[in-house]
């Protein structure tokens, strides 16, 4: 018997007659030529094949040459031991389309718990897909279907996924779950989700489902680029709130660009993200919450090396996860709202957050804080951050119209402006009930966010005519580089240097506790606050208790 449950299939040394170990599809009635509808071949091909793997134990391969292989009004129901290899993204390109059946979502290959009773064990194992394109962007639904996918596999052990190109399909485009011992490195992902209104499930760039196997799931995304999806770039995601978070989830080296979300944890354990790029996110750069199916936030992770880098609303999000977590050695800059924030989205694990670590990263020139904390915490870390040039979102109200304004589907401009740079990031702009929120400025234009990833226009109706009046509001008078807005419990806030160092300082204050927010217990020493525009700190809820020392410049 497997570990998995499934006897072992015993290799035999010479495979069975009329299932050979490697095909050419072109040999088996696959013809490329993006006029044949392909997919009854490839079907066909693969149940002969993973007959071949039931018999022998022997893995095959398809190879399927440069061409355009249509793939029409049904998706590849998959079998253990069959791999599908091209020549080469846009060589090998998997053109999907459903004109003839709308109601069928046509993934090029799936294999799932609800269509085909796939659970742990009736697993799929021993395939690769490799160096090929899927093309998504013929598929049209009535209504959304998460199964519109390129690639829709459930219970996979040893599976590969290496060097492809996925784009414009309805749902996810990578969205498999349940991998054990699987690996999915090189592919580039792009405008996946289209579909997605936003609120339905999948919609990603790479989305795994997590938990079918237990306690433990080992399963590396390394080296992939994720770009504009219509929910997340890359989310792992636990699919039952009554299984074990698993461990074993690696993310490393992922580049996640102009989706909602750049990477997401709802409901790992002990995830590790390290040498990420996440950029230009709506959302978040990085987001921890309980916003998946199961409703359970992710703990445990370690986010680690990262840049994440002018998203439009935090970089780091951190929403209902118990802890712990640890975030370090990151370059968390340019963000349209806070650098790190830690708050409740209304949903999931609604005590405090706790052992939460916030250790060495660079977190500078973001719209609002450098750190907010909206939700209470207990045994918190946060030591060794430098913390400068926060606040950018200073300018004050503005409105105008006329002659010296003219709008686009993505830009603003009033010829008669003089805003400070960047001093509207992550503001709304309002032009009677259209409304789009801005990305940066210069002087006298409004770069703005696209509504949605992929979009071609920023606004939520039509673009206003030229001259039509526009409202921009009031930043938050008080922007620090830490606030406290929650009740902390036992925090150590240690060796953190908090300063506004440009000519014309927006980072108000070192440290902030509101009055909504406590500070009780904690260890607040050798801190540096001096250089901020206002003072170095403000407490409308003085400390209780604890120890206060040693901190530079903050005898005020």
């Amino acid at each position: 018997m497997s570990q998995y449950g499934l006897p072992s299939v015993a290799q035999r040394p010479t495979p069975v007659a009329g299932a050979p170990l490697y095909c050419d599809a072109r040999d088996f009635g696959l013809q490329g030529d993006g006029v044949t509808n392909d997919q009854p071949a490839l079907s066909a091909l693969v149940d002969r094949l993973g007959d071949g793997y039931a018999a022998d134990g022997r893995a095959r391969i398809i190879y399927c040459p440069p061409g355009i292989y249509s793939i029409r009004d049904a998706g590849t129901i998959w079998r253990s031991g069959v791999s599908l290899i091209g020549a080469g993204p846009h060589a090998t390109r998997f053109l999907l389309s459903n004109a003839g059946n709308r109601a069928d979502p046509t993934p090029l290959a799936y294999w799932t718990t609800v269509q085909h009773g796939a659970d742990r064990d009736r697993h799929i194992a021993e395939c690769t897909f490799a160096d090929f394109e899927i093309d998504g962007s013929g598929v049209a639904m009535a209504e959304y279907s998460y199964l519109a996918k390129g690639l829709g596999l459930q219970y996979v052990v040893r599976g590969m996924f290496r060097n492809l190109y996925i784009h414009h399909t309805g749902a996810t485009g990578l969205g498999c779950d349940f991998l054990q011992d699987s690996l999915i490195e090189g592919c580039v992902v792009v405008g996946c989700g289209r579909l997605d209104n936003g609120e339905e499930i999948g919609g990603a760039g790479i989305g795994i489902g997590i938990g079918g196997w237990g306690e433990i799931e080992r399963l590396t995304i390394a080296n992939c680029t994720t770009v504009a999806n219509g929910t997340n770039g890359i989310f792992l995601e636990l699919q039952k709130d009554y299984w074990p978070q698993p461990r074993g989830y690696r993310i490393i080296g992922c580049h996640s660009q102009a989706n909602r979300f750049g990477i997401s944890d709802w409901g790992a354990d002990g995830l590790i993200v390290s040498g990420c790029t996440l950029t230009g996110n709506l959302e978040a750069g990085f987001d921890v919450s309980a916003n998946g199916t199961a409703g359970i936030a992710g703990r445990g992770g370690m986010l680690t090396d990262c840049v994440i880098d002018r998203n439009v609303h935090d970089g780091v999000s951190m929403g209902n996860t118990p802890g712990p977590y640890t975030v370090r050695g990151n370059r968390i800059s340019g963000n349209g709202a806070h650098g790190y924030h830690e708050h409740d989205l209304g949903h999931g694990y609604q005590g405090a957050a706790s052992d939460v670590v916030i250790d060495s990263n660079e977190i500078w020139d973001n719209g609002l804080d450098g750190i907010r904390i909206d939700r209470p915490m207990s045994d918190a870390i946060v030591v060794n951050n430098r913390i400068r040039n926060n606040g950018r979102r200073c300018a004050p109200a503005v409105s105008g119209g006329g002659d010296s304004v003219r709008y686009g589907h993505r830009a603003m401009t009033d010829r008669s402006a003089q805003w400070s740079v960047d001093g509207h990031r992550g503001k709304v702009l309002r032009v009677g009930s259209r409304t789009a929120v801005v990305a940066g400025n210069t002087d006298n234009e409004l770069a703005l966010a696209e509504i949605r990833p992929d979009a071609c226009t920023a606004w939520n109706e039509d673009t206003p005519g030229p001259g039509m009046e526009y409202r921009l509001p009031e930043p938050p008078q008080i922007r620090a580089g830490i606030t406290i807005n929650a009740a902390v419990d036992s925090a150590t806030v240690r060796g953190n240097r908090i300063w506004d160092h440009r000519d014309e300082q927006t980072q108000t204050y070192g440290l902030w506790i509101t009055a909504q927010g406590s500070c009780v217990s904690c260890r607040i020493e050798e801190n540096d606050f001096a250089g901020n525009a206002a003072g170095p700190i403000r407490l409308d809820t003085p400390p209780v208790g604890g120890r206060w020392d040693r901190n530079y410049h903050d005898e005020d």
